[in-house]
């Protein structure tokens, strides 16, 4: 593999910006969750693009924000710690919006670390192209950047640019992962974060993000049946999410079976509990508990 290209980028940004949506147009497979609710992916999740000349492993991070609970706290340094151990850094920005401090940060990190930056303008689709050019005067005021890439993540326009630029900054070699794979999840990990996606959007504002789910069992036979525990943080969220006779819960099952049974190729049978854990974001031993640890990740 002469000619063969691999190493990491790690996508980063503020909420809702499209990081999931980006990452899922590289790699055409559902490998993070999408919905449009801001701090969606919580941890890393490597996502891998392989060519017949590269692999790239995508490490798409937490949204910036600032923190209001632990779970916030892990989020955020989730996306800093990122920073070091990548050969380039993908600052995903939404188009027409004003430099943040966060995104100040992002670059200060990156440069101090040496580590090359591409500034990806997303949603360019939704803005004329000359509000661009007042944007990017702001940015470049910040630091350097090695590309300014214009992209529509959710129509995929520029994605192949941003790949061409991608490749530039990594050596030859042999790849990371086997090339017939898609992401380094596991398959727990990933059901998991698909049923979390279904109570995101069926749920709307009513329980924003004070929900967790616990793959409790797995046992892949001619049928995968799974058994789920969706935590919640307040006694009222759980009538919520069961909904009236189970219509929500029986929905949010249903939504998920149909994807966990095309990430498994297999018939699923999905069992969905859930229960109340107070206040689950500030507890230290329910967050490891539940995947979100330090040491995930790369």
């Amino acid at each position: 593999m002469s000619n063969f290209k691999s190493g990491f980028a790690t996508i980063v940004g503020r909420p809702n910006v499209g990081k999931s949506t980006l990452t899922n147009a590289f790699i055409g497979e559902k490998a993070s969750i999408v919905s449009n609710k801001p701090q969606t992916t919580r941890t890393n999740l490597s996502a891998i693009d392989n060519g017949d000349d590269y692999q790239i492993v995508f490490v798409d991070t937490p949204g910036m924000h600032t923190p209001h609970n632990k779970l916030g706290e892990y989020m955020n340094s989730t996306a800093n710690a990122t920073i070091s151990d990548v050969d380039v850094v993908l600052l995903l920005v939404e188009a027409g919006r004003e430099i943040h401090e966060t995104e100040k940060k992002v670059i200060e990190n990156a440069a101090s670390k040496k580590i090359p930056v591409i500034l990806v303008i997303n949603k360019t689709d939704t803005i004329e192209k000359e509000k661009l050019l007042p944007q990017i005067e702001s940015f470049t005021k910040e630091g350097e950047f090695s590309a300014i890439v214009p992209i529509s993540a959710l129509k995929k326009d520029g994605v192949d640019a941003l790949r061409a630029e991608i490749l530039k900054h990594f050596d030859f070699g042999e790849p990371f992962y086997p090339t017939d794979i898609y992401a380094d999840s596991t398959v727990r990990e990933m059901a998991s974060e698909i049923i979390r996606e279904k109570i995101l959007r069926l749920l709307d504002k009513e329980v924003p993000h004070g929900t967790a789910v616990e793959i409790e069992e797995m046992k892949e036979e001619d049928v995968t049946r799974i058994k789920a525990v969706i935590y919640c943080e307040k006694a009222t969220h759980k009538p919520i999410i069961i909904g009236k006779k189970g219509e929500t819960i029986k929905r949010i099952g249903s939504s998920a079976r149909r994807d966990i049974e095309a990430l498994l190729d297999n018939k699923v049978y999905l069992e969905l509990w859930v229960k109340v854990r107070q206040d689950w974001r500030n507890q230290g031993s329910a967050l490891k508990e539940l995947g979100y640890t330090k040491d995930r990740g790369r």
